[in-house]
């Protein structure tokens, strides 16, 4: 313990990782972040045995994978850990950052976390998407087309763009070669970003499910919240496991199992999973560019809940409208997640404009409304007991002072 307190790197990872105060009652919503982290270990680690036997090349990528799983050793693990994790990926970063809207963890100081956390989600997303592409399937091939086609929709310079990206005139090798290099390098760019978010966290410490300063009851991080996080990475190695060695292929595509073929287009096109929702926000426009700028509005959005979030109380676990609120939030991502997977036609079109302008509305128009509206009724309680209060002592004076007489 003494080299702990010593030794100049390891007195820094024991300031994160051993005597860092925590509040006493964080919940097991709060493990998340440690599963993230080691979704993101996994993720890194098997993709660098992936891209070893990997051949960035549209007409070997697709018999390179299979390769990967039929002939090296423990391939078929390693590529449907990599595929199931990005799953997993997905699931924990949309929970952590639903923990966070419920328990207004974005509010004052801890914003430069939260903000440093989208743009984390951001940059997941890019690499995902790059990702997909590799297995060169046809879901692959025409997600490719398709997503980075929608750049065509930028004025004047759109078209150039979108070759620019390509290296010619399609999705070609060039396509293939330039996002296999940027997959390769983006976790590491992600890493970095989630070292920055790390600092940034450790300064305030984390919120509580209370949403008060807990600075008084804090507990360090070793050993009490290192074996906590502990029961859920177990049971996450055991779901993972299970998925991995049964249903590996069920969080995936069928179609990605076929050989990309530029002259047969799919039936239905979509994204994976977990871009689902950001795709029906996509589809329910009909104009082209607005469709993409509502598209990454959608994400960039996130980042005005700490201003437009007026409340004076931290958090939704003593507010009832604006716990209703939330939950209306996620039945409205789950029903856009389900647009997304379906035909765009009627009525799914309609629904998904109405889903649309209901996510918007949440973090522009409901959360200072339903706020400020908490606020006011607060207020009234608050003056309501005062005068209560009030009324009490003066009828107190007034007895003693009639006893005295």
């Amino acid at each position: 313990m003494r080299l702990l307190k010593s030794h100049v790197v390891l007195r820094l990872a024991n300031s994160y990782f051993v005597d860092s105060p925590q509040p006493s009652n964080l919940s097991y919503l709060w493990n998340f972040g440690s599963l993230l982290g080691i979704c993101l270990v996994l993720q890194i680690l098997t993709g660098i045995f992936l891209a070893m036997h990997y051949t960035p090349n549209v007409e070997m990528a697709f018999n390179s994978v299979e390769h990967i799983m039929r002939d090296v050793n423990s391939g078929w693990l390693i590529r449907y850990t990599h595929a199931n994790v990005a799953s997993f990926f997905f699931i924990f970063v949309y929970l952590h950052i639903g923990r966070n809207l419920y328990y207004g963890s974005y509010k004052s100081p801890r914003v430069a976390p939260y903000s440093v956390g989208v743009i984390i989600l951001i940059v997941m997303i890019g690499t995902a998407f790059l990702g997909y592409v590799l297995p060169y399937g046809q879901m692959s091939l025409w997600g490719a087309t398709v997503i980075t086609n929608l750049l065509s929709a930028i004025p004047v310079f759109g078209p150039d763009l979108v070759e620019l990206i390509w290296g010619g005139f399609s999705v070609s090798n060039a396509t293939l070669n330039r996002f296999f290099s940027l997959h390769y390098l983006l976790p590491f760019l992600l890493t970095a970003l989630v070292l920055i978010h790390f600092l940034t966290l450790h300064e305030h410490g984390s919120s509580n499910p209370l949403g008060v300063n807990a600075n008084e009851d804090r507990l360090p991080f070793h050993p009490y919240f290192v074996f906590k996080d502990l029961v859920t990475v177990f049971l996450f190695f055991l779901a993972l496991s299970i998925i991995v060695c049964f249903y590996p292929n069920l969080l995936g595509h069928s179609d990605n199992y076929i050989m990309a073929n530029p002259m047969s287009t799919p039936a239905s096109i979509v994204p994976e999973w977990y871009l689902l929702p950001f795709y029906a926000i996509l589809r329910s426009i009909p104009n082209k560019l607005l469709g993409v700028i509502a598209m990454f509005a959608s994400l960039l959005i996130l980042l005005v809940l700490p201003f437009t979030d007026l409340s004076r109380i931290r958090g939704n676990h003593f507010k009832p409208l604006s716990r209703i609120n939330f939950w209306n939030l996620v039945v409205v991502f789950l029903v856009l997640m389900w647009i997304g997977g379906k035909h765009a036609e009627a009525p799914y079109i309609l629904m998904g404009q109405i889903a649309t302008a209901l996510y918007f509305s949440y973090f522009l128009i409901l959360v200072p409304v339903v706020t400020l509206l908490e606020n006011s009724l607060v207020d009234i309680n608050n003056r309501h007991e005062y005068l209560e209060y009030s009324t009490q002592f003066l009828e107190d004076v007034n007895k003693n002072f009639k006893k005295e007489k």
